[in-house]
């Protein structure tokens, strides 16, 4: 699946992960021309998302990557899953957003395509939304989100490996975390309902969290984790 990085613990981790959700109706579907990806699209039924979002019979986006824009890939990809939906009687499709962070989506493909914002979170997290019909309840946001923070005050970090930089942004951390004498807590997510439950975000699959405060959700270079913890440590406890 992953060749160029196939000895990486983060790739082998995420085809691990891959495999499991393949038994899940996880699509993963790659955009070849000349014999070369130009993109893909990884999407699954939303009760079994990596995402922490109330859509029960939609279909959630994890990915879309295209290698270059104005050429329509992404569009074809879209298409691909929207008829998916379709095909197997879904209420429609969802995918998450975030304008400050590349770990996700851009939206301006989805609202291009007549995507509608139904939701907001902390962090800059949106929610967008093509219903297939419109009598159907669309898919929310858990409301708790400061609640999920508060339990932590050791330096955690939650993770799963629905994406493969995960390994990347957990050795950061904990390289970080050696230079300023911490003990780091690592929580691997072992299920959908454990996600729900626990993740301070909607992304899900990565979460650092210390003295109650949200880090980051997805990958920081070390001396930028470095100086944020350092502020906490040099702060009221």
């Amino acid at each position: 699946m992953f060749k160029k990085q196939e000895k990486s613990e983060g790739y082998e981790g995420k085809n691990k992960w891959l495999n499991q959700q393949f038994e899940k109706d996880l699509r993963y579907v790659q955009l070849l021309e000349d014999h070369k990806q130009v993109g893909f699209i990884e999407y699954t039924d939303a009760e079994y998302s990596s995402r922490v979002v109330h859509a029960d019979g939609y279909v959630m986006i994890h990915c879309l990557w295209v290698s270059a824009v104005g050429k329509g890939y992404g569009t074809q990809l879209l298409k691909k899953c929207m008829d998916d939906a379709k095909q197997r009687g879904k209420k429609g499709v969802a995918v998450l957003t975030n304008d400050h962070t590349s770990w996700t989506p851009s939206k301006a493909l989805f609202l291009q395509h007549q995507f509608q914002l139904v939701a907001t979170a902390p962090y800059d997290f949106e929610l967008l939304v093509y219903p297939f019909s419109e009598d159907v309840e669309l898919p929310y946001f858990p409301h708790n989100w400061h609640d999920r923070l508060t339990g932590y005050h050791n330096l955690t970090i939650l993770r799963s490996f629905q994406c493969p930089y995960v390994q990347v942004a957990t050795e950061n951390i904990l390289a970080a975390a050696s230079k300023l004498g911490l003990s780091v807590d690592l929580v691997e997510i072992q299920s959908r309902d454990e996600l729900m439950e626990k993740s301070p975000t909607p992304y899900g699959i990565f979460s650092v969290i210390y003295k109650g405060q949200l880090i980051s959700f997805h990958r920081l270079t070390v001396q930028s984790v470095y100086k944020k913890l350092q502020t906490l440590l040099e702060g009221p406890v």
